[in-house]
């Protein structure tokens, strides 16, 4: 064999070689116990389904039905009618008004509620503050009281004949139509600033404190590292409890319920949920079947544009 053929040989075997070594080895990942997983997962469907998938898919299909009668005092029977709730639904002024209110809550409320949770969140993660645990069961205390007590007791303090403040419910008359509003959304914060507080507190404990070891470094201050350490760093908590917040605040029903007994100024069709609720106790089912879908795909586009939109201001 000449040499040249003996160095084109070795070449081409070194080429074989190295394209061995360069082809990716697949492993097959071999799953052990999948009767384990399916345990463990199976629940959490079967839970998932009942309770949530299969309530989303009777109110879809009741909201496509109507009633109709054979005369005047006919049976009433269920019948295929399309999208003939879903006109109405769009055509009642009052429901839309009670989204418009909904939402005007939830520009002042929401980042009000937020803005005392990350305050809150941020005294107790700061070395400054002392007796860290009172003040986290104070600030956690309200949101253990149910929703309905909370507003049966203010609604106590807000009323002019029965507030231990009489001094300051006779000149503010709190329940009235102007104010009622704000009373609820005093009542919300009250509640859940604690459990907002949690979520952005876990957040903030999660930060490695070598972090803030630097930023002392560099001469930041206790102020300058919750302003630009801190708040960057769990700003995805934050935007977690706005969705809940928006989220919440569209489906508001028992406060708006419980005022109404207090004032008058609290009707019928005050928030979207309390429309629903009326609706259904007519009872006009199909209708308030509608409602809940409308109201479902409206937060659902009100939440993944915020989403979306806080997301592409983080890309920024």
């Amino acid at each position: 064999m000449s040499a040249s053929a003996a160095l084109s040989t070795d070449a081409q075997g070194s080429a074989a070689r190295t394209s061995r070594l360069r082809k990716p080895r697949v492993q097959k990942v071999r799953v052990a116990h999948k009767g384990a997983i399916l345990a463990f997962v199976l629940p959490f469907g079967v839970l998932f389904g009942l309770f949530y998938l299969v309530p989303i898919g009777y109110a879809i299909y009741e909201s496509l039905l109507v009633i109709k009668r054979e005369g005047t005092f006919g049976a009433a029977t269920e019948v295929f009618g399309g999208f003939t709730q879903y006109v109405l639904v769009f055509q009642n002024g009052p429901f839309w008004q009670s989204i418009g209110r909904v939402l005007m809550f939830g520009v002042v409320q929401v980042p009000i509620m937020l803005g005392l949770a990350l305050l809150f969140a941020l005294l107790l993660d700061s070395p400054l503050l002392r007796g860290k645990r009172f003040f986290r069961l104070a600030f956690f205390v309200p949101y253990a009281v149910p929703g309905v007590i909370a507003a049966i007791m203010w609604g106590y303090l807000y009323s002019p004949n029965l507030s231990p403040f009489s001094a300051v419910t006779e000149n503010i008359n709190f329940l009235s139509a102007d104010l009622v509003l704000w009373a609820i959304a005093n009542v919300v914060t009250w509640v859940y600033v604690g459990y907002n507080m949690l979520i952005i507190y876990s957040a903030l404990l999660a930060i490695p404190t070598e972090l803030y070891e630097a930023a002392r470094l560099d001469g930041a201050g206790q102020l300058r590292i919750a302003w630009s350490v801190k708040i960057p760093l769990i700003m995805p908590a934050i935007v977690l409890t706005a969705i809940f917040s928006i989220i919440g605040t569209l489906q508001l029903l028992a406060e708006p319920q419980v005022f109404r007994s207090f004032s008058s100024a609290v009707t019928s069709t005050f928030t979207p949920n309390l429309t629903v609720y009326t609706t259904s106790s007519i009872p006009n089912v199909n209708l308030a079947a509608a409602f809940s879908v409308v109201l479902a795909v409206a937060t659902f586009i009100l939440s993944f544009t915020f989403l979306k939109f806080t997301q592409r201001k983080e890309a920024k």
